[in-house]
Formats: C-alpha cells, sequence, structure tokens
C-alpha cells in the first residue's frame, strides 16, 4: 500500500460513507464536488478496493466500504481520545471521563461514583449524557463514551458488565387515590386502571419484566401511554391519566401529587448495570471500573 494516503482522507470517505451522496458530502467538507471525487478514487486505488457502488446518482457502500466505515470511525475516535488526552495532561488534567446512562442511575450510583472519583483522581474530569439503552451499547462500541448505566439482559461480546443495584418495583398512584400503602392488597385490584410505562424502546429485557408482573397477576394492563422519562411519567400520573411501575431508585422525586408502593412481595426485580467496552484505550477509565467494584 502507498504512504501517499492522509488523514484526510479517511476523514473524506467517511463523510460520503455517512451521506451516501457526494455533493452533499462535499458541501458538509467545504470542498468541490469533483475535488471529493478525486480523494474518494485516490483511496480505493492506494487501498486497492472499491469501497462505493456508484450508480447513476445513487451511492452505496460496498462490503469492504461498510467494514471500513466501522473501523476508521472507532479508530479515529480513539485517536481523538488519545489527542484530547494529551492537552488535557498538558493543562494539568488526568484525562476526562464519558458517561451515558439511564435516568435512574443519576439518582445515587452516579452522583456517588463522581464524589469517589473526585476525592481519589481530582484531575479527572467528566461529561454526563442521559441516552437510552440501545443507544449506549452503540457509544460503548465507538468509543463516544466510556461507561455507560443501563438496564440490560444481553449486551454484545465486547461489551463487559457489572450489575451495580437490583432493585424492586413500586407502584407508583396519585396522591388521592382510594388505594395507598397501608390499604394494598394485590396489584390485581388495579387491573382496570391505564397504565403509563417505559417504552419498550427503553429497554426490552426492561418492558419484558414489568410485563411478568402483570402475567404473574394474570391480567393484561391497560396501557394508555408510553414514555422514556420518569419525568413524563410523574406528571401524567399526578394529573390523573393513570397510574405506573417504576424502579425504586426513581421514588426519590420532588413530586407532591404522587404516591409510592413498593412491590417486595413479587419475585421479580430490575438490574442496573454498569457498562465498557474491553477495547476502550481510555487510560482513565480502569480508576472508575476499580471504584465500581466497590458497589
Amino acid at each position: 500500500m502507498s504512504y501517499q494516503l492522509e488523514l484526510r482522507h479517511f476523514k473524506y470517505f467517511l463523510a460520503v460513507a455517512e451521506e451516501l451522496h457526494y455533493r452533499r458530502a462535499a458541501e458538509k467538507l467545504f470542498i468541490s464536488q469533483p475535488g471529493l471525487s478525486k480523494q474518494i478514487k485516490q483511496l480505493e486505488e492506494n487501498l486497492g478496493v472499491q469501497l462505493f457502488e456508484r450508480h447513476n446518482r445513487k451511492v452505496a457502500l460496498t462490503k469492504a466500504g461498510e467494514y471500513l466505515k466501522v473501523e476508521i470511525t472507532k479508530n479515529l475516535k480513539n485517536l481523538d481520545n488519545i489527542l484530547n488526552h494529551a492537552k488535557l495532561i498538558n493543562t494539568g488534567k488526568d484525562g476526562n471521563l464519558k458517561f451515558g446512562y439511564v435516568g435512574s442511575a443519576m439518582q445515587d450510583i452516579i452522583p456517588n461514583l463522581l464524589v469517589r472519583l473526585n476525592q481519589q483522581y481530582p484531575n479527572i474530569t467528566f461529561g454526563l449524557k442521559e441516552m437510552d439503552n440501545q443507544s449506549q451499547l452503540e457509544s460503548l462500541l465507538s468509543n463516544k463514551i466510556d461507561i455507560g448505566f443501563v438496564r440490560v439482559e444481553k449486551v454484545p461480546k465486547s461489551i463487559e458488565r457489572k450489575t451495580v443495584l437490583k432493585e424492586s418495583f413500586c407502584l407508583v398512584l396519585p396522591k388521592n387515590h382510594q388505594i395507598n400503602s397501608y390499604n394494598f392488597k394485590s396489584l390485581k385490584e388495579f387491573q382496570t386502571e391505564s397504565f403509563i410505562l417505559f417504552d419498550s424502546k427503553y429497554s426490552v429485557s426492561y418492558y419484558e419484566k414489568v410485563m411478568e408482573i402483570f402475567q404473574q397477576y394474570r391480567f393484561t394492563p391497560i396501557v394508555s401511554h408510553n414514555t422514556i422519562h420518569a419525568e413524563s411519567i410523574y406528571k401524567l400520573v399526578e394529573n390523573g391519566f393513570g397510574i405506573s411501575i417504576v424502579p425504586k431508585s426513581l421514588t426519590k422525586t420532588n413530586y407532591t401529587g404522587i404516591q409510592f408502593i413498593e412491590l417486595n412481595r413479587i419475585p421479580q426485580r430490575t438490574t442496573l448495570s454498569a457498562v465498557w467496552s474491553r477495547e476502550n484505550r481510555n487510560p482513565v477509565i480502569q480508576n472508575a471500573i476499580n471504584l465500581l467494584h466497590s458497589f
């Protein structure tokens, strides 16, 4: 392979691979379309492989192109992380950790972890982003985040996982509901109520676990609303649009118009796990992982 290839060739390739349109990719890169086509041709000639199939105005990735897109995206992100880490060291920082998380992880787990990290490694900086479970797994594989906090049963083989919290479920009812923690008998009492549940897109395995609870009581819930945000659930319950079931860790809230009843007599439990990629080369990630093992 020729050594004339430069980083720009791969960035140009990624732009076309993402847009699948030379004009749009050229506009994104602020170069001319003929100039971009020439760069892609140089890349293909140097590699000795065809990366795109061109049919009139349509552009599609070949199998080699699809593979290269995944690997270059991942490795360019690694390069970005390395360069950013070097800049942090230059400014007196030890590094940066990017966290993804589902909302319930922000109740106790992440704040506790950040406090411990800050106490032991005060020169590490943090980035936090609330994301659904699937987005976190995808972001881990592409090195867009370093550690995620998810509610899933299965993860890709290249992802490490550690359970940080196993907890019960709780009913969420309006404050003035006729049933409360003192007179509650069974979930069966709510079979004619409307339920507001986390969307299955939030986590398929979590959704299935909640459905198991209803199956145990031999009724199918009337689901009036689906959402991916606990705040939306609480607001709807507070205003009388239905009731809900959430993990116990989500009962810490400032909403005064709702009440919680812990379902501690049922066998179902939900698990919050910390996840990270084995291939992540962020030099400070091990510091956080070591602390996670104390949870």
